[in-house]
């Protein structure tokens, strides 16, 4: 049967490979690409069933979805055509066969799958298109999944966005990846940290100055807002900006017209708003530190980064992704972390999340002899033996060093370790003069 089937096809211009048992024809479609499959449901003497042709069909399927798959049995019944056509098969033939009906079909299914082949193709080149330019973000975990689906979502909308999280989480990285998914990817992302802003040049910083409009305004000044015309405007550390600041910015994003420090003019604007903060914005409004009507103009969407100790299965993958970025820039060759080095990783807290992963990283790397990263090559043996080292401290040396791990986790923000501590911030202020720092 074979041989009379090769040559009714090789005489209508195929190329054929013929097997004769299930494990010769996955080693044959595991090592060549085919345009499509003719198989028979039974192969062992006195086997009548079908079961063995099913269960190779199902190995076909999982091996490749789109390769048309004819499968034929002396043995028809509509049941088994379709269960055979319920796992996949394209269609079903019976023995003894009709040429003209058998070169039919396999032409056909032919014909359909290089269509479906080219059809997969070209998706995934346009995907590979809309990706290019997107900021690498690598997120595995299941706890990222629900955040992945939001982003997928609302990135290509107009909508403003603030993205909350813990430092050190990847705010800026989600700001980028959203920028790039949107319609405005061909324009600016402009970047600005807000809270890190002094009250003299906040509005300079965002909204420009004229020349003459105060001492050392030697000339025409772009603002922020304008640079970012037409394009996407990422407002950092949002919760830190003074109330005064607020009203201004509130301002500016309802109406979108901005006024240059020194000018009478104004000028319209279209920029899509990301913002990002580590503080809680309901907290911050409940406090009084954030106004509410600015934070419903900012946070069309919330997007809420989990912190690295919650993701953790995405360690060893970003551990190994900064360590193939910085071996390419240090020019080292290491292949990577040894297990006592992954599982120390594993083990951290990481309160610095995925930005204290990569500076861990880089400096093993540069410490590293070998052509793997050891444990020791880390640093991370003081975190994990701190709770011993504070054993030996007086009471007000660990006050110290938890009020120098608060303002330290929180970027120097009296207002902000005051809470995470407990205490109000003319508390923490005595305490500060008191220790010195």
């Amino acid at each position: 049967m074979l041989e009379a089937l090769r040559l009714l096809l090789k005489s209508e211009g195929y190329a054929i490979e013929t097997a004769t048992s299930p494990g010769g024809v996955l080693r044959a479609v595991e090592g060549s690409d085919f345009d499509a499959v003719l198989m028979d449901m039974n192969y062992t003497r006195d086997t009548t069933s079908g079961f063995e042709g099913m269960d190779l069909l199902s190995r076909l399927q999982m091996m490749d979805t789109n390769l048309p798959v004819i499968v034929m049995t002396a043995w028809g019944s509509v049941e088994g055509a379709v269960e055979a056509m319920r796992r996949g098969a394209k269609d079903y033939i019976e023995k003894p066969w009709d040429n003209a009906r058998l070169l039919a079909t396999i032409g056909t299914q032919v014909e359909l799958g290089k269509a479906l082949r080219k059809s997969q193709l070209l998706e995934d080149e346009n995907r590979l298109l809309r990706k290019e330019g997107f900021p690498e973000l690598i997120a595995e975990a299941r706890s990222m999944q629900p955040t992945l689906r939001i982003m997928e979502r609302i990135g290509p909308s107009e909508a403003n966005v603030l993205i909350t999280g813990e430092h050190g989480t990847g705010k800026e990285v989600v700001a980028r990846w959203l920028h790039a998914a949107s319609e405005r990817s061909a324009k600016r992302l402009v970047a600005v940290n807000v809270g890190g802003l002094s009250e003299g040049v906040f509005e300079s910083e965002l909204f420009g100055h004229v020349k003459g409009a105060y001492t050392d305004a030697k000339t025409d000044r772009v603002g922020r807002f304008e640079l970012a015309d037409g394009g996407t405007l990422f407002l950092d550390e949002i919760a830190n900006v003074p109330l005064k600041q607020q009203a201004t910015l509130l301002r500016v994003i309802e109406t979108g017209e901005v006024q240059r420090v020194g000018s009478s003019k104004t000028r319209r604007v279209d920029a899509r708003i990301l913002s990002a903060t580590n503080a809680n914005p309901q907290e911050e409004v409940a406090a009084g530190r954030f106004r509410e009507d600015l934070l419903y103009r900012l946070n069309t969407v919330e997007i809420r980064l989990p912190p690295l100790r919650e993701r953790r299965e995405d360690i060893p993958i970003l551990a190994m992704h900064f360590l193939k970025r910085q071996a390419t820039r240090y020019r080292k060759q290491i292949c990577g972390f040894t297990p006592d080095a992954t599982q120390l990783m594993l083990d951290h807290s990481w309160p610095g999340n995925v930005r204290e992963l990569e500076h861990a990283v880089e400096r093993a790397l540069l410490l590293a002899q070998g052509d793997q990263v050891q444990a020791s090559d880390l640093g991370l043996a003081a975190s994990t033996g701190s709770s011993s080292r504070m054993e030996d401290l007086t009471l007000e040396e660990v006050e110290k060093l938890l009020i120098e791990k608060a303002l330290q986790r929180h970027e120097g923000n009296v207002s902000h370790a005051a809470d995470a501590l407990g205490l109000s911030r003319s508390a923490l202020y005595r305490r500060l003069q008191r220790y010195d720092l």
